[in-house]
């Protein structure tokens, strides 16, 4: 391979350039211990999962679970309630214990003796020129290149141009799970994964919260588990679906949020969650040769190649079409393999991929809705299965969790399944595997042992219940 930039003043030359310490940071292993390595990380070492995203978000919805039964043990004939809320103390627990400590001796591991042929940078990296970038500025600025370059740069919070133009004091996913003191009351501008979680916790824990969104909540889903989940979050939240942010301002009352149809919203804190955006537009990718895409990503092939400029690889939410953990690790394993084996590379795995909301009730899904398969024109069969008719749905006393199943009448593949409800996000695991194993859905309820009464058996009965006559 060429060397890179030979026009540039390099300071450093490696074999390989990783920028970002989220999933990027799990390639470097044993295999590469006799390469050359640059970790370029302008933040805190973890990325967004470790951070700010799924790990300190779900630590914080397991006490909104536990608050949210509590509040309605009633229905098992308990007399119970949460007496009172310690933010900071959740705080501690969840930051200072255990994430902040992790991120911290990720990095201290780095730069360490463990990886002596592993050199770290903490300022922000642009490209200069081909697998050459340029990190920090005045006298920090170091020109460093590389035969290969990973970007795994992440994405960032998207905030509304009437947000921002405004001036006021906002929130995203980014800062909210570190407020000092819990508010009273909580605007949230959304309706998709994050402000739903967000909704649910701060709800749980004794918030008034308001969810203003453009469209319906959790638009995406199934349409049996998008009605349900909408009627159930008006009951919890007050929910102005059908709004448009067009400015804020800021008060000793707290932050007012004016909408399109005249009317204002006033909370103590405002959380902004419309989405996330890749941060590929940070970079000067122009300068490397490198793709964009319109969403401001990397621009990549099937095994995670840059379209445009040789030895250029990304993942995770900075070009993959899925902004989710797993689905960034699993990049991570087919580039690194790549990067290893250039004779035999393999494709990025985007295949059967799942996600779950942990909101509540909580929502998991896996494949094509009803509405995606009946499009595509597949004899579809559907059995939707309602929590409350197994004996753990008996013991739950639940009335709202359905299990979905979407499947194909002339060859028993399942095509789709969607859970709403508790434990939804480990119970379609096993519909994972009977999409990934390609196995026929006629023979899978009844060639295994379902446990009774375990909650799984709403899979079992929703298997019997598809109609392949």
């Amino acid at each position: 391979m060429a060397s890179p930039a030979p026009d540039i003043a390099v300071d450093a030359r490696y074999d390989l350039i990783i920028i970002g310490t989220g999933s990027g940071n799990s390639i470097p292993g044993p295999e590469f211990d006799d390469r050359s390595i640059a970790i370029v990380e302008e933040g805190t070492f973890g990325g967004t999962c470790l951070n700010v995203g799924c790990i300190p978000t779900k630590m914080h919805v397991y006490a909104a679970d536990v608050a949210l039964e509590t509040a309605q043990s009633g229905r098992l004939g308990l007399d119970a309630q949460v007496n009172a809320v310690d933010w900071p103390g959740i705080g501690t627990r969840i930051f200072d214990q255990r994430i902040d400590l992790i991120a911290a001796g990720g990095e201290a591991y780095r730069r360490g003796p463990e990886t002596p042929n592993i050199d770290v940078y903490d300022q922000h990296a642009v490209f200069v020129g081909a697998r050459t970038l340029r990190t920090g500025q005045g006298a920090d600025e170091k020109i460093i290149s590389g035969d290969q370059i990973v970007i795994a740069a992440g994405s960032r919070p998207f905030i509304p141009e009437a947000i921002t133009a405004s001036g006021v004091h906002y929130h995203t996913n980014d800062d909210i799970m570190r407020l000092p003191e819990l508010p009273k009351s909580l605007v949230i501008v959304g309706g998709g994964f994050i402000a739903m979680e967000f909704a649910h916790v701060f709800d749980a824990l004794g918030v008034e919260v308001t969810v203003v969104s453009r469209s319906p909540l959790l638009r995406h889903l199934d349409a049996d588990l998008h009605e349900r989940f909408n009627n159930l979050a008006a009951e919890r939240f007050t929910v102005l679906r059908g709004r448009t942010v067009v400015g804020a301002d800021e008060s000793e009352q707290g932050v007012s949020v004016r909408l399109d149809d005249g009317a204002t919203v006033t909370a103590d804190v405002l959380l902004v969650a419309t989405g996330r955006i890749p941060n590929g537009d940070r970079l000067d990718l122009a300068a490397g040769g490198i793709a964009m895409t319109d969403q401001g990503g990397v621009q990549v092939d099937q095994y995670g190649r840059s379209t445009t400029a040789d030895g250029v690889w990304a993942l995770g939410d900075v070009s993959s079409p899925y902004m989710l953990k797993h689905v960034a690790n699993a990049e991570m394993r087919a580039v690194r393999h790549n990067l290893l084996h250039p004779e035999d590379l393999q494709a990025m795995p985007h295949e059967h991929v799942p996600s779950a909301i942990f909101t509540h009730p909580q929502i998991a899904t896996v494949g094509l809705t009803e509405a995606e398969a009946r499009g595509q024109g597949y004899a579809v069969t559907v059995k939707v299965q309602n929590y409350g008719d197994v004996a753990y749905g008996w013991a739950m006393e639940d009335t709202t969790g359905i299990c979905k199943l979407v499947a194909d009448r002339d060859t028993g593949k399942l095509l789709g399944a969607h859970y709403l409800g508790p434990q939804a996000a480990t119970l379609i695991h096993q519909m994972i595997t009977v999409l990934a194993f390609d196995l026929d859905v006629r023979e899978v309820a009844t060639k295994q042992y379902w446990i009774h009464p375990a909650l799984a058996e709403v899979t079992e009965n929703a298997l019997l219940g598809l109609d392949f006559s």
